[in-house]
């Protein structure tokens, strides 16, 4: 069996899009706890999410919490492969942590202000921080297979 080298450095970007989606997490589930004690919500609507709507407030967080499950796939996954490829050149490193940081920028506006307009914005800088990273794992694949 032949060892995998794996560039450390492309493990601290994935970290922060974990720590992210831990403390959205937590944040939803928070919300839910509160507004279940208040009695603004009932515990058999997460049965099967029928019966009644969420609050705005909740279900931004919850729809928040899903699409933390959705793109950064592809970004972990990408990372995985500059770190296999051993080719955390500047431009992956860049677009790894631009990714990051753009989804972090996202989360923050989604659940403060909630304006779409710039949220859009975050994500679509971050898609193009993502395609930058497979482009460059791209490359890098065909630099060594040729």
């Amino acid at each position: 069996m032949t060892a995998i080298n794996f560039d450390l450095q492309m493990l601290w970007p994935i970290i922060a899009v974990v720590v992210l989606t831990v403390l959205s997490g937590i944040r939803l589930i928070t919300l839910r706890i509160r507004a279940m004690k208040s009695g603004t919500m009932r515990m058999s609507f997460y049965r099967s999410y029928r019966g009644s709507e969420e609050p705005e407030l909740i279900a931004v967080a919850t729809r928040h919490y899903t699409n933390l499950f959705e793109t950064p796939i592809l970004f972990y996954f990408g990372c995985i492969v500059a770190g296999i490829l051993d080719q955390p050149s500047a431009v992956t490193l860049i677009a790894a942590w631009g990714f990051a940081g753009l989804r972090i920028t996202q989360s923050l506006v989604h659940l403060t202000s909630n304006n779409v307009k710039a949220r859009a914005y975050a994500f679509f800088a971050s898609c193009l921080m993502l395609f930058t990273l497979w482009g460059a794992n791209i490359a890098a694949l065909i630099s060594k297979t040729t």
